[in-house]
């Protein structure tokens, strides 16, 4: 998730909401914006989905 804001301007900056690093400022075009966005590789996020996955992978499964 990020947040956009506009500059005076009319360019944009964006800002990764989970782990409050800026990922672009003064980008002109709404399709560069989006592209950084997509590259971006949240560390917080990628240690979360570590955790999740560590977590779901230590609970015994159930017998059906």
């Amino acid at each position: 998730m990020y947040s956009r804001t506009q500059n005076d301007n009319g360019t944009f900056n964006t800002m990764c909401l989970d782990c409050l690093r800026t990922i672009a400022t003064s980008v002109e075009d709404n399709t560069e914006l989006e592209m950084l966005e997509i590259r971006h590789v949240c560390p917080e996020k990628a240690l979360a989905q570590l955790v999740a996955g560590r977590i779901a992978a230590d609970k015994p499964a159930r017998n059906r």
